[in-house]
């Protein structure tokens, strides 16, 4: 049985693999013949809240002639406390597929293992995984490609998001900056596991971002962080994303942001603006990444492991 639960173990050929069948997808979407999944029913297992990933993932399965089932925290017994693994048991036995938002990564881990379903981690408190891939897709669109490049992720960046581009840098080799204050940045055992290089931490923001191809940012407090968030909001202040610092960066550098964004906090208004081209088309390659995914898990013809 095979998944996508993470980045960190995926390959780097079933990345590279994702990425060019989601540029052949997005090219070719207007033709409603390729259904790989007709027949089938994919569970979505949302314990989060979400726009871009639920629509994202329900047009997807759709247009590939799929059925989806969307269940949240109310609508199962997942929210009364029942065992992760009786849920996947169940399911298991009904549906050809999940897909599954939520808090804790071993969940979907533990959820893959029992219910012996494809199943696609949609967005952990460890990782980000079709997020990280739709903005690969996005970086070969407008940079050309991303080997070699040099992404600068400013804010926070001890989050899943930062964790998820991590893991891509070390496989795919290009460069990562993490550019945050010493308290936000990753912890020296989680950077430990990098052996390539390709990753560093860089408090200053113009150290960081100099001949920087790509600055990215995510917002500054996550679900479940509301506590912290007048803390979070003063001690990141100067590493927000605005026109004064694009200015620092390579003179073709593009703005990313997973959204939602927060304007006035990690990104300016007028920053995120003058880069929204780039953004609503970030957000978009949801849709073809996760389009290839769900082909490669769903298609017994194409198997991807990870």
């Amino acid at each position: 049985m095979t998944h996508l639960l993470s980045l960190e173990t995926m390959s780097a050929d079933d990345m590279r693999q994702v990425l060019e069948l989601a540029a052949h997808l997005k090219a070719t979407r207007a033709d409603q013949t390729f259904q790989p999944l007709a027949g089938q029913t994919w569970a979505m297992i949302f314990m989060k809240a979400s726009t871009r990933t639920r629509v994202s993932f329900e047009v997807g399965v759709q247009e590939l002639g799929g059925r989806v089932l969307y269940l949240n925290a109310t609508d199962t017994q997942l929210g009364r406390k029942e065992p992760i693994k009786d849920t996947a048991r169940v399911l298991g036995r009904m549906v050809h597929g999940a897909i599954i938002r939520t808090f804790a990564q071993q969940d979907i881990v533990d959820f893959a293992h029992y219910s012996q379903l494809p199943t696609i981690n949609a967005l952990t408190d460890d990782e980000h995984p079709c997020q990280v891939l739709a903005d690969l897709l996005t970086m070969i669109e407008r940079c050309g490609g991303y080997q070699g490049k040099k992404v600068v992720f400013m804010g926070d960046g001890d989050n899943n998001m930062s964790k998820s581009w991590m893991w891509a840098a070390e496989k795919l080799d290009f460069q990562l900056v993490i550019c945050a204050p010493p308290a936000y940045q990753p912890t020296a055992s989680y950077l430990a596991r990098f052996k390539s290089g390709n990753i560093t931490c860089e408090p200053d923001p113009a150290e960081a971002v100099a001949g920087a191809d790509v600055l990215y940012t995510d917002v500054w407090v996550s679900m479940g962080m509301e506590e912290e968030t007048q803390k979070r909001l003063a001690d990141l202040a100067p590493w927000q994303i605005n026109s004064a610092l694009t200015t620092k960066a390579a003179p073709d550098a593009i703005v990313m942001h997973c959204l939602p964004a927060y304007r006035g906090q990690e990104i300016s208004e007028e920053c995120l603006e003058a880069h929204a081209g780039t953004i609503f088309q970030e957000a978009e390659n949801r849709l073809h990444a996760q389009k290839a995914i769900l082909t490669l898990l769903g298609s017994p013809a194409g198997q991807i492991s990870g």
